[in-house]
């Protein structure tokens, strides 16, 4: 029987979950995607359920609602400019483990994907705060009991076409994007990569856990 992927979404109302959440819309093998937000997205699909919950350091009212998903691409994240390390901390580390450990408990048959960064610090000792920080995460992620877990390292992205909710840095630079992209191919994708090799690594693996640019463009060529 062909594999169909219920995912939860998280951060659909920035850049990089909105473009995993239009790859998952368009793909016959996604048959219902659930987005969990503070404020509504204004997103509209037969296939979409949208939960507004403004507490994600206590998802325990909506538990009932989380069940019965098979992937969940977390694409929730924040800033570490203007930040300093506790409060990154919590909002990146602690907001993702409680979530997580949430859906590990609730669904064991889960692929979760979370949306790390380039350069993240697998060691935890670097001298980049946010780096430490995403690489303690990526690394307890890993021991909870999930089916699979990915960590995406994207760089530079390109925004999906008529996004809605695109920085304004992005905007001004998307013009810049192919000669950048032809310049640092290493470091640089497409979100629609990002959100199909999502996809693929749910229905089929991949050798590694943590998925650099070259690993991600790959995953999503894979039929």
């Amino acid at each position: 029987m062909e594999t169909k992927i219920r995912a939860i979404v998280t951060g659909a109302t920035g850049m990089v979950g909105e473009g995993v959440l239009q790859e998952c819309l368009s793909h016959p093998q996604v048959e219902a995607v659930l987005i969990v937000n503070r404020k509504p997205s204004g997103f509209s699909h037969p296939k979409l359920k949208e939960i507004i919950h403004a507490d994600f350091f206590d998802v325990s009212p909506i538990e009932d609602q989380l069940k019965g998903y098979n992937a969940c691409y977390f694409c929730l994240g924040v800033t570490s400019i203007g930040k300093k390390e506790p409060e990154y901390y919590n909002l990146t580390y602690t907001l993702t483990m409680h979530v997580a450990q949430t859906l590990s408990r609730l669904n064991p048959d889960m692929t979760f994907c979370y949306v790390s960064g380039a350069s993240t610090d697998s060691t935890e000792k670097g001298s980049q705060m946010w780096a430490r920080v995403k690489g303690k995460t990526e690394n307890d992620l890993a021991k909870l009991p999930f089916k699979q877990e990915f960590n995406f390292r994207p760089g530079l992205m390109k925004a999906a076409k008529g996004a809605k909710n695109v920085p304004s840095i992005y905007k001004y630079l998307s013009w810049l994007y192919p000669v950048l992209h032809w310049l640092f191919p290493s470091k640089s994708c497409d979100l629609a990569e990002v959100g199909q090799a999502m996809i693929n690594v749910t229905l089929q693996g991949y050798p590694t856990r943590i998925l650099e640019v070259r690993d991600i463009v790959e995953a999503a060529k894979r039929v």
